[in-house]
């Protein structure tokens, strides 16, 4: 009997189902203790099920959705109007604990009103958010949270933020009593508004976080914290520049390297030595941002992503589902609600 089964929205994303059936046939053959359920529509999914040579066993099931969730679709109105959809029924699947885990690539907003009425926060947490793995020059990987899923938070919230993501660092990252940081204006204590600094007095007064102070978005990659904490209008902006920065130095790179056939000749030379420092900064590796705080694992995957971005976000879900991350993040803010005057 598998040990865990996921559950794929393939009907999400730019590029529809056929990067997700492609990713799935990676996952099916590194994962061969565990079931993918699919949701979508089974006119669409069956053939590349077939072109991938994968077919419904015990491996892969297909759970057929007359509805799908579109980009452009307004949040509150998907849970409405299509409660029939691929999102909507892989989010109810696992509401009823027949999933252990979902990856969605699909419409952002619609995914976190969905999970929220469906799947539901877990006991004492304020509003779930969006956390992703980012690169830092140490060699690992630092949390930041949140990206988008809330636009403006207050001092007890930022708080809960941490607290979560202090436990995904320690159980996803393996690090010991993770780094916390506020991202802020300015490292003094004086800098930020009051929300950021009550925030910051919640973290260091509770004994079991290793708060760590604030951080500036020129250390976001430094390493000097493992989980970095803001709310979601600052986590959104800061992550998009930080991609919109490397798509344009990637750009300027290729136009220097066109410009010369000696210069493409160096930089073939320069990559093969420099092979494992360039494939740990690819962005598909780092695809799969965690709904935190819901009472089960949902992970959205990027919607452009391609196959190996997607497999990627696969990898994230099986991870948290195999840690039962949700579990631990509970018993974690109950131990430190408990714990508050």
């Amino acid at each position: 009997m598998p040990e865990l089964n996921i559950a794929i929205d393939a009907m999400g994303g730019d590029n529809g189902p056929s990067i997700v059936i492609e990713a799935l046939q990676r996952a099916v053959s590194n994962y061969p203790n565990t079931h993918f359920t699919v949701f979508g529509h089974q006119d669409q999914i069956n053939p590349l099920l077939k072109q991938y040579h994968l077919k419904e066993s015990t491996a892969v099931s297909v759970v057929h959705a007359e509805q799908t969730i579109l980009m452009d679709d307004k949040p509150g109105q998907s849970l409405r109007s299509k409660p029939n959809s691929s999102m909507r029924l892989a989010l109810q699947a696992l509401a009823n604990e027949q999933c252990h885990a979902m990856v969605c690539g699909g419409n952002t907003g619609a995914l976190m009103t969905n999970a929220y009425f469906t799947v539901k926060t877990l006991p004492g947490v304020l509003r779930p958010a969006l956390m992703t793995a980012i690169p830092n020059r140490v060699g690992g990987k630092s949390f930041l949270l949140d990206l988008g899923a809330n636009a403006s938070c207050d001092s007890d919230t930022l708080f809960q933020f941490g607290v979560m993501g202090s436990v995904a660092a320690e159980y996803l990252l393996d690090i010991e009593k993770p780094k916390i940081s506020l991202l802020n204006m300015g490292e003094e204590e004086i800098k930020g508004s009051d929300v950021v600094r009550n925030a910051a007095a919640r973290l260091s007064q509770c004994e079991g976080l290793n708060y760590n102070g604030f951080i500036e978005g020129n250390h976001l990659f430094s390493g000097r914290s493992d989980v970095i904490v803001c709310d979601g209008f600052v986590g959104n902006i800061a992550l998009k520049s930080c991609e919109g920065l490397a798509t344009f130095i990637i750009e300027q790179m290729r136009e220097t390297l066109n410009s010369h056939w000696l210069y493409r000749f160096f930089f073939k030379f320069l990559q093969r030595r420099t092979h494992k420092s360039w494939d740990r900064l690819k962005p598909d590796h780092y695809n799969g941002a965690s709904l935190i705080g819901l009472r089960q694992v949902v992970i959205k995957s990027h919607g452009s992503a391609n196959a190996e971005a997607f497999y990627s976000a696969i990898q994230q879900a099986v991870a948290e589902a195999h840690e039962q991350l949700p579990d631990r993040i509970k018993n974690r803010v109950e131990a430190v609600l408990s714990e508050q005057p």
